[in-house]
């Protein structure tokens, strides 16, 4: 298998809508969360605004510029999650929020990839010169801190943020 992080482009319209889907579905169904909330938060219909908007370069509104990373298995040629990348950290990302948000598409959960994922995005974390990177999770997300720890995260504390979640803060060092 050959997984890899690639940007977006128009070539991977219909695996997005088929990821984005499916992620939907999911959600209504179960009442799970939607991570990260870069890819949900405008209408892939609009695929152009959704490429245009899909990243912040500059900051604004309390936002840091950030990357979005899509995980591809380049085999299947199938959108298996994706990855957002903040550049630095404002006083709320540094409570709750951290440098990586991600998600796997509810179909290839429990499978490594979430762990091969943020292994990949710490590669680019270290490209955009981000020496320690702070990646946070809900409480009740095993799966999630497990992949965080598998590469090298270290639990410093626990928050409970204004909504009562109890959310985990962990560190990486890439130096």
């Amino acid at each position: 298998m050959s997984l890899k992080l690639i940007k977006l482009t128009k070539d991977y319209e219909k695996q997005l809508g088929e990821m984005i889907d499916e992620w939907k579905e999911d959600q209504e169904k179960n009442n799970t969360n939607r991570s990260p909330y870069a890819i949900f938060k405008n209408d892939y219909h609009d695929f152009d605004n959704y490429l245009d908007n899909l990243e912040l370069v500059k900051p604004r509104d309390g936002l840091v510029p950030d990357s979005t990373f899509f995980l591809l298995d380049d085999e299947k040629n199938r959108l298996l999650g994706a990855v957002n990348i903040r550049h630095y950290l404002n006083e709320g990302l540094l409570k709750s929020g951290g440098h990586i948000g991600d998600g796997i598409r509810p179909s290839e959960r429990r499978k490594g990839y979430a762990t091969k994922m943020i292994g990949l995005a710490l590669c680019e974390c270290k490209k955009l010169g981000i020496d320690k990177v702070l990646i946070c999770c809900d409480k009740n997300n095993i799966g999630s801190a497990k992949s965080i720890m598998n590469n090298g995260g270290v639990l410093e504390n626990e928050i409970v943020t204004d909504d009562g979640e109890v959310v985990q803060r962990y560190w990486i060092s890439l130096t």
